[in-house]
C-alpha cells in the first residue's frame, strides 16, 4: 500500500473517531489497548470486547461465575459465562419517518446490509439504533413463530466482527430481542461460522444450543457500514425469510411512536458466553483427528496468518499454535474496524499481495487469510502460489474427492473450464456449476442431495464454502482446517511434508493466460427503460446477445447454464449475466491469449451496440488497457519479484510467455519481438467499433511511452 495512502486512511480515521459517539470510540480504543493479549496471551479477548460502556435502556447488576473450561486447549481458565437482567424497551427516540420500502431496501439476498456510521458522502446512516431494534424485534417475532414457542422462552445468540459501529449495534439488537421475549446472549467478537455452530452446539454450561443466532457484520465492505446474518440450527435464512424479518420490522418501526409500546417494559436476561473457546476447540480436534490423534501434528510448520483486523485473528493463536504450528509473521490480527491495511477480502488484489509477502519474507510453509467475518478463505503456498478463486476450488475438490470419490463438486457460474477438466478428467468427479450467490451454490448441493445425486462440497470463486460434513456452514476457517488436515495426515502417512502436499494436488488444473471481469452498467434513468425495470431491460439485452450467437459458427452456448449466457469460443468463454441486486451486467472473459479475450469482448460489443442505457465503456477505453495490466499481473507476480510494468513490457515483446509456469515466463532467455503496432491495436481493438482515430492515437501514445521504459516504481501494482 502506498504511504499516501496510509496517512489518509489514519487521518479518515481521526474524523470518523472524532464524529462517533463515547461508547464506539471507547470499545475501539479498547480493542487497540488489547493488541498484544490478542495475539500471544491465552486470556481470550473476545470476552474483553464484551464490556460496553452502559447506555441506552440495558441498566445491569452483574453477577459472575467462573468455571474451568474442559475444551480450553492451555487449561486456563475462562468466564464460561457472566449473566446479568435488565428492563428492556425500544428506543423512544424521536426517528424519521419510513415504511416497508425504506426496510426492504436494506434487504442484500440472504443478507440484511445498510450504513451505520456517518461522515461518507452520499451515504446516508440507514442502520440507525431505531432501525436495528426493530429488525432484531422482527427476528425474534419470527423466531418465535417458526418454533411454535407458545410460552417456551427461546434464547437467540449474538456477535458481532471488528466494525467500530458494532457495540451500539450490538446493545440495540439486545433491546429490540428483550422486547420480542426471547432471552438473549452476547458472544461479543465471533466469526459468522461460530455463530451458525452455536445453534448446533450441546452444552448448556455455555448456554448451547441457541434456538437462533444474529451475526452482526458487513463482511468486506468499508468501515460504514454494517448488517445482519441470521441462523437457525437449518442454517442460514434464505431471501423468503429476510424480506418476511424486514416487512415485521417496518410494521413493529411504525409503532415506535405509540406511547403504550415505548414504555411497557419486560425483564430480560442477558448473559455473557465465551463461545470461541468452544468453536476453536472443534477446529483444533478436526486437525488431530486427522493426524491419528497427534497433540500436535503441525510442530515445525511455519504458517501465517492474515486477518486484515477483521475476526479472525484467534485462528493464530487459538488453532493453529496449540497444534504446535509456529505464527511468527502473521499480520493484521489484532481486531481494528478500520481496517488500515488492506481490504479484509481474499478476492482483493492487495490483501492477496500481502499475504503472499508475509508467506515469503518470513519464508514459511503457508499462508492463510481470511475476510473480515471469516466466512471466506483463501491461502499461498511456501513459494507465493495463490490458492483461491478456481485454484483454491480445485485443491478442496481434490481432498473431497480423496474422500468421497466420484462426488459432485457444485460452484457458481464463473468457474472456469479448465476446472470443470480437471474434476471430472483428472479427479473423476461431475462439476454442477450453477448460480453465483454462495446461498444459491449451497442450496443447490443440499438439492442435489435430496434427490440422490451425492455432493460434498459448495463452494464459491469468492472464497465461501461449505461441505456436508460441517453442517453445509460456509466457513473459511474450516476450509482452512481440512487443508491443514491435509499437511497433517500426509506427514503422519510419511507421504510428505511442507505445502508441496497441496501444490502436487493441483497439478493439471489448466488455468487461463487472461481472466477478467468487466461492469456493464445499465442507467436506471435513461429514457430507453421507458419506465420498465432494469431487470427486464438486462433480460432483453442477454436475449439480444443469445440471438446473435447463433448465426456465428466460431461461438457455441453452453448446453447447461442456470444463469445469464455463457458462449465458448476463440479458445476461451464469457458469461454475460445479470447482477443478482444491482443495475449491472458483469461480463466475465476467460481465455489462453489476449487476442482471444478481445474477441470475445467483441462479439458482447457487437451485439449490445443498439443498447443505449447500457453503459459499454468498459468495452471500449482506457479501463480496457488496465484491466489488461491487472491481467498480466496475475500472470507474471506469483514470486512478489517482477514488477507488472516490466511484466507488461515481457508480453509485448515476447510470444513465448502462454506458459502455465509464472516463473518460467518471466524469466525466458530466448524471445520473439512481435510488431509493436499489431500488439496495441490488439490491445484497444474494441475502440474499432467507435472511432479508428483513437484507436491510432493510443497506439502511438502507448508506443512512446514504452519505448521511455515508463515503469513507475518497481513492484508497485498498476492501478492500486
Amino acid at each position: 500500500m502506498k504511504f499516501g495512502n496510509r496517512s489518509k486512511i489514519r487521518a479518515n480515521r481521526r474524523k470518523v473517531l472524532q464524529k462517533f459517539n463515547v461508547e464506539q470510540c471507547c470499545y475501539y480504543l479498547q480493542n487497540k489497548q488489547f493488541k498484544t493479549r490478542y495475539q500471544r496471551q491465552p486470556n481470550n479477548p473476545y470476552m474483553s470486547a464484551l464490556l460496553p460502556c452502559p447506555r441506552g435502556n440495558l441498566h445491569s447488576s452483574m453477577r459472575a461465575h467462573t468455571t474451568l473450561s474442559k475444551y480450553h486447549q492451555t487449561t486456563t481458565p475462562i468466564s464460561k459465562q457472566t449473566s446479568f437482567y435488565c428492563n428492556a424497551s425500544l428506543s423512544s427516540a424521536t426517528v424519521p419517518s419510513l415504511d416497508k420500502t425504506d426496510f426492504l431496501k436494506l434487504q442484500n439476498g440472504s443478507d440484511i446490509r445498510g450504513v451505520a456510521v456517518p461522515g461518507v458522502e452520499g451515504e446516508p446512516v440507514s442502520l440507525p439504533e431505531p432501525v436495528t431494534e426493530a429488525i432484531a424485534a422482527a427476528f425474534g417475532q419470527w423466531l418465535l413463530h417458526k418454533k411454535n414457542a407458545g410460552s417456551q422462552k427461546l434464547r437467540v445468540s449474538v456477535g458481532h466482527d471488528s466494525r467500530i459501529s458494532a457495540p451500539t449495534l450490538l446493545e440495540a439488537v439486545s433491546r429490540g430481542l428483550g422486547v420480542s421475549g426471547v432471552d438473549v446472549v452476547q458472544f461479543g467478537l465471533a466469526s459468522t461460522p461460530a455463530m451458525f455452530n452455536s445453534t448446533l452446539t450441546e452444552d448448556e454450561s455455555f448456554l448451547c444450543p441457541a434456538d437462533g443466532a444474529i451475526m452482526i457484520t458487513a463482511s468486506h465492505l468499508p468501515y460504514n457500514r454494517n448488517g445482519f446474518k441470521f441462523f437457525t440450527s437449518e442454517g442460514g435464512l434464505g431471501k423468503v425469510d429476510i424480506k418476511n424479518i424486514l416487512e415485521r420490522a417496518a410494521d413493529i418501526y411504525q409503532n415506535l411512536s405509540d406511547e403504550n409500546h415505548t414504555k411497557s417494559q419486560r425483564e430480560v436476561s442477558i448473559k455473557k458466553v465465551d463461545y470461541m473457546a468452544v468453536y476453536t476447540s472443534g477446529l483444533v480436534n478436526a486437525v488431530r483427528k486427522a493426524a491419528g490423534g497427534l497433540e500436535k501434528p503441525l510442530e515445525g510448520f511455519h504458517i501465517v496468518v492474515d486477518a486484515g483486523n477483521g475476526a479472525g485473528g484467534f485462528f493464530a493463536a487459538k488453532v493453529l499454535e496449540p497444534l504446535g504450528a509456529i505464527t511468527s509473521g502473521s499480520q493484521f490480527l489484532e481486531p481494528d474496524g478500520m481496517f488500515p491495511n488492506h481490504i479484509p477480502n481474499p478476492e482483493d488484489k492487495t490483501a492477496m499481495q500481502a499475504i503472499t509477502k508475509a508467506v515469503l519474507d518470513n519464508k514459511a510453509d503457508l499462508g492463510i487469510i481470511f475476510d473480515t467475518d471469516v466466512d471466506r478463505s483463501a491461502a499461498v503456498d511456501s513459494s507465493g502460489r495463490e490458492f483461491n478463486r478456481n485454484r483454491l476450488i480445485a485443491l478442496l475438490s481434490a481432498i473431497v474427492l480423496e474422500e468421497h470419490p466420484g462426488t459432485t463438486i457444485v460452484t457458481d457460474s464463473v468457474t472456469s473450464d479448465g476446472l470443470t477438466s480437471f474434476i471430472e478428467k483428472k479427479l473423476g468427479g461431475k462439476h454442477h456449476r450453477f448460480k453465483r450467490g454462495y446461498k444459491n451454490v449451497i442450496d443447490e448441493a443440499i438439492r442435489l442431495n435430496s434427490t440422490g445425486e451425492e455432493t460434498h462440497l459448495a463452494i464459491e470463486t469468492s472464497g465461501h464454502g461449505a461441505l456436508k460434513e460441517n453442517h453445509w456452514l460456509d466457513d473459511g476457517a474450516y476450509l482452512m482446517v481440512k487443508i491443514l488436515n491435509k499437511l497433517a495426515s500426509a506427514r503422519a502417512a510419511g507421504e510428505g511434508s511442507g505445502s508441496k502436499v497441496l501444490t502436487d494436488l493441483v497439478e493439471g488444473l489448466d488455468e487461463p493466460k487472461v481472466a477478467l471481469e468487466l461492469r456493464l452498467k445499465i442507467d436506471k434513468n435513461h429514457s430507453d427503460l421507458e419506465g420498465r425495470d432494469f431487470r427486464e431491460y438486462g433480460e432483453t439485452v442477454l436475449q439480444q446477445v443469445s440471438n446473435s450467437i447463433e448465426t456465428n459458427p466460431n461461438l457455441k452456448k453452453a448446453s447447461v447454464n442456470y444463469e445469464g449466457i455463457r458462449v465458448s469460443g476463440f479458445g476461451g468463454w464469457f458469461l454475460l449475466r445479470l447482477s443478482l441486486h444491482d443495475p449491472v451486467l458483469p461480463l466475465n472473459i476467460e481465455a489462453q491469449s489476449e487476442d482471444d479475450a478481445v474477441k470475445l469482448g467483441l462479439v458482447v460489443a457487437n451485439a449490445v451496440k443498439e443498447f443505449n442505457a447500457l453503459d459499454t465503456s468498459a468495452l471500449s477505453n482506457d479501463s480496457e488497457f488496465k484491466t489488461k495490466l491487472e491481467c498480466v499481473d496475475k500472470a507474471f507476480t506469483t514470486k512478489g519479484n517482477v514488477s507488472t510494468q516490466s511484466a507488461l513490457r515481457n508480453i509485448v515483446e515476447t510470444k513465448s510467455v502462454a506458459t502455465s509456469d509464472p516463473e518460467r515466463a518471466a524469466t525466458q532467455d530466448s524471445k520473439t519481438v512481435i510488431n509493436m503496432d499489431e500488439h496495441f491495436h490488439l490491445m484497444f481493438g474494441r475502440e474499432t467499433l467507435l472511432n479508428k482515430e483513437v484507436v491510432d492515437e493510443k497506439v502511438r501514445f502507448s508506443k512512446q511511452k514504452y519505448a521511455r521504459g515508463d515503469e513507475g516504481d518497481p513492484g508497485e501494482p498498476i492501478g492500486d
